[in-house]
């Protein structure tokens, strides 16, 4: 009987016991999924290039040319030079002009993808959405978006630096330094004329 026993205690509860699954993996936030959106369809568009394009063989110059292939499911129209409402951010009427992706569109989806690149062992050196070409079309565009939709981009750029600056100037004047310790040979001193400043270390 107690031979028994024992051979049942060997298959003890403790021992049929089965590890918890693990947990499920945090979802991805909306920059993650759409950071892998964006490098999925860009790997699409390599395989059904003609002729087909590795990543290893990207080029800045690929990569401008799938900004242009981007342009035809943009939302954002731009005008031509010779349309009537060129330069006019609110034109009253509709025009022939094409959509086209906006600037600030396709500047953030660089910033995914250079960042994809790397995440997925491509090297900093070698990043394709990092080249200096990339770079030079994407100032074209804004500044091409920004006459023809009358957007003024260094305008505005200027504007918020001049606000800060003022601003800065404005706390430095408000909050003047607190003046040195006095001591007893200080105490003695002749104040320093008017105008003087005194010396910085």
């Amino acid at each position: 009987m107690e031979s028994g026993e024992g051979g049942g205690s060997s298959s003890s509860p403790a021992a049929d016991k089965t590890a918890p699954p693990p947990p499920p993996p945090p979802p991805l936030s909306r920059y993650e999924s759409q950071k892998r959106r964006d490098w999925n369809t860009f790997l699409q568009y390599l395989r059904n290039h003609k002729p087909p394009l590795t990543l290893a063989r990207c080029s800045g110059a690929h990569v401008i040319e799938f900004l242009k292939y981007l342009d035809q499911f943009g939302k954002t129209k731009v005008h031509e030079a010779g349309c009537a409402f060129f330069g006019q951010p609110n034109p009253p009427a509709s025009c022939a002009c094409l959509f086209r992706q906006a600037w600030g569109s396709l500047d953030a989806l660089i910033g995914r993808l250079r960042a994809a690149f790397e995440e997925n062992g491509g090297l900093p050196d070698s990043n394709p959405f990092a080249a200096r070409p990339v770079r030079i079309y994407l100032r074209e565009v804004r500044e091409n978006q920004a006459k023809a939709r009358g957007i003024p981009y260094e305008k505005k750029k200027r504007k918020r630096t001049a606000a800060a600056a003022a601003a800065v100037a404005g706390e430095s004047s408000s909050n003047p330094p607190p003046p040195p310790p006095a001591t007893a040979a200080s105490s003695s001193a002749p104040d320093p004329p008017a105008g003087s400043s005194p010396s910085v270390s």
